[in-house]
C-alpha cells in the first residue's frame, strides 16, 4: 500500500522485503537515492543500523523511521536516536505522504 501511495504521488520507489536487500538495492543504485522509509525493528538488523548501512553508498540520505511503539519507547531502548524523523502506526496515507514531503523539504 505504502509503494503504490508514493508511486502515484510521482515518487521513484524501490520497495524491498528485508534490509539486506534493501542494502543490495542501494549498492547498485546508480542514481541518488533520497529517503529511506523504514521499520524500526525488523528481522537481520534495525532500522538505524540499515539506515548507516545504506548511508555508505547515499551519504545525502534521509530516513524516517516507522513502527507501532512510540519513537520515546524507542530512543529509550537505543534503537532510534531521539528526535529522528519518525511516523507512529498506525498511520493515515495522507498523513505518510505529508511526513515524507516534510523530511524531503528538510523542515
Amino acid at each position: 500500500m505504502i509503494t503504490m501511495v508514493l508511486t502515484a504521488l510521482d515518487y521513484d520507489v524501490h520497495p524491498s522485503n528485508s534490509p539486506s536487500e534493501a542494502i543490495r538495492i542501494a549498492r547498485e543504485r546508480s542514481g541518488k537515492i533520497d529517503l529511506l522509509l523504514t521499520d524500526v525493528i525488523m528481522p537481520e538488523m534495525n532500522g538505524k543500523d540499515l539506515y548507516n548501512n545504506i548511508l555508505t553508498f547515499h551519504p545525502q540520505l534521509k530516513r524516517i523511521f516507522m513502527s507501532g511503539y512510540t519513537a520515546d519507547a524507542i530512543a529509550r531502548f537505543g534503537v532510534l536516536d531521539a528526535g529522528a524523523n519518525f511516523i507512529h502506526k498506525p498511520f493515515s496515507l495522507p498523513g505518510l505522504a505529508s511526513k515524507v514531503r516534510e523530511v524531503l523539504d528538510g523542515k
